[in-house]
């Protein structure tokens, strides 16, 4: 179930008039038009508001002449300036950490929320401050950046709070529910129509003007309180799905990891006695190997055996930009391929000149494990490794990145490796083999190469590769069907 759309739908159905029936017992929109006007212009004698410019210009009634969609009889087209006291910008003023006021910003305003506890503070002139102050009720615009159109609806405030230049603030007049007006700048329509109003080249803006001239499809009081109403219920109903959602993402990613742990420590499916045992299988790599003695070892399964990844595996640096002729143009497999979920992306391979000898030593083979020798983050350590499934000699990989190659395909299976340094990556294992300068995470390349590998015999790890891949696929089912 994609929410996001479903939250459209609702509110597209809510601005056509289509979510909630109409009462015949309501004031219809049109008396509330006039009515709005009669305490504009009220407010304007008393001086409370100034009257706008666009409003001594034009007519009483607005006229529309090509409608953009049909409404209930009962509603109205209006505008924003028609429904609003004020649209006025925020002040310039710097951040402080101390100060009397609140200086709300864009920056502040991230998924329709605001955390007051972070947002700076600011003193302004007493003169001045009274048309700046905040209130419940006030909407406020982001008019310019990545998120110019974005509305805050302005509500349980409790401390003294003014708003900043890059926000434009509407204050709508007594007789509109605010909380019906910030649902409306949340459909469609009105992203549409601040798409054709935005100006700027390079970077959209939306000024005071733009936003007034807006049109807004206007129903009754009663029933602006019936959408709003029905919309909330709606919203808190697709917020618990979006929550369970993300509870069972957790939930499934939780048990992929177990599903890895249990893997790699023979408890996954049953062992065969006449399976061949790993250690005869090495001695095909080296005839006088011994297992590593790293305490673990009697505790492993009938024919498993442990090891180290250099033991199995020869490891390959990745490679840098040509300096001598010949070139060759290839793709470069980079740190940014990696996905979140441990696999490649094709989508954004960068092409470059390399020497064509140093590629005849490091192009991939299908079957390679990349890692991430250098970059991570302090939530994601380095050591992250991907499965190359891909076509031989196609690609290379960067310096960033190294190779892990299977000496004995026969031996150890590439895919098995794959999900066993998963099952370590994940449980955190990694987090002690990386240096930190400059800000850049560093494997550290002996201890990784040194890591236990409790290998299975080869008829068992194609039987855990197909319990792995079968239980995930179930598993991404159930996600995709979401």
């Amino acid at each position: 179930m994609d929410t996001k759309k479903l939250r459209q739908k609702i509110l597209d159905l809510a601005i056509h008039g289509k979510l909630v029936p109409q009462d015949p017992n309501d004031e219809p929109a049109s008396v509330l038009l006039e009515r709005i006007k009669a305490e504009k212009e009220r407010l304007i004698k008393e001086g409370k508001i100034k009257r706008s410019k666009k409003s001594a210009k034009t007519s009483d009634t607005p006229h529309y002449g090509n409608v953009p969609f049909e409404i209930p009889s009962s509603w109205v087209w209006a505008t924003v300036n028609d429904i609003s006291k004020s649209i006025l910008y925020g002040v310039s003023e710097s951040a402080k950490s101390e100060g009397k006021y609140k200086l709300l910003r864009i920056t502040d305003i991230q998924d329709n929320q605001v955390d007051w506890g972070t947002v700076p503070f600011t003193d302004f002139d007493e003169d001045k401050v009274s048309s700046y102050i905040l209130h419940d009720g006030d909407i406020v615009f982001a008019r310019t950046g990545a998120t110019v159109g974005k509305s805050y609806l302005i509500k349980r405030l409790r401390q003294n709070a003014i708003y900043a230049s890059y926000l434009i603030r509407v204050q709508t007049i007594d007789l509109i529910l605010p909380e019906y007006v910030k649902l409306f700048f949340e459909s469609g329509y009105y992203w549409e129509q601040i798409e054709l109003g935005s100006v700027g080249i390079g970077q959209p803006n939306v000024n005071g003007t733009i936003l007034g001239n807006l049109n807004i499809p206007l129903p009754s009081f009663a029933e602006q309180k019936r959408i709003v109403l029905k919309i909330e219920r709606w919203f808190s109903l697709i917020d618990q799905i979006e929550q369970s959602k993300t509870d069972l993402h957790t939930a499934i990613k939780q048990a992929k990891s177990k599903i890895l742990d249990l893997a790699i420590h023979g408890k996954l499916v049953p062992q065969d006695p006449n399976d061949e045992p790993a250690i005869e299988l090495l001695k095909r790599i080296n005839p006088d190997f011994t297992p590593c003695d790293n305490g673990h070892y009697e505790n492993l399964p009938s024919g498993w055996t442990s090891i180290t990844i250099k033991d199995v595996c020869e490891n390959i640096n990745g490679l840098w930009k040509g300096k001598k002729e010949p070139f060759v143009n290839v793709g470069v497999i980079r740190n940014a391929n990696f996905t979140n979920d441990f696999k490649l992306d094709y989508s954004n391979i960068e092409y470059i000149n390399v020497e064509e000898r140093a590629f005849s030593q490091r192009h991939l083979l299908k079957g390679d494990l990349i890692v991430e020798k250098s970059g991570g983050s302090d939530n994601n350590p380095v050591g992250r490794a991907i499965l190359y499934e891909g076509e031989n000699r196609f690609f290379s990989f960067s310096n960033f990145t190294m190779v892990l190659r299977v000496k004995d395909k026969n031996v150890v299976s590439s895919k098995f490796l794959y999900y066993y340094i998963l099952s370590k990556y994940q449980k955190g294992v990694m987090r002690s083999m990386q240096t930190q300068t400059t800000g850049l995470h560093n494997l550290i390349l002996d201890k990784y190469l040194a890591m236990p590998l409790y290998l299975p015999p080869y008829s068992e790890q194609k039987r855990i590769i197909n319990r792995i891949e079968g239980i995930f696929n179930t598993l991404d089912t159930i996600m995709e069907s979401l």
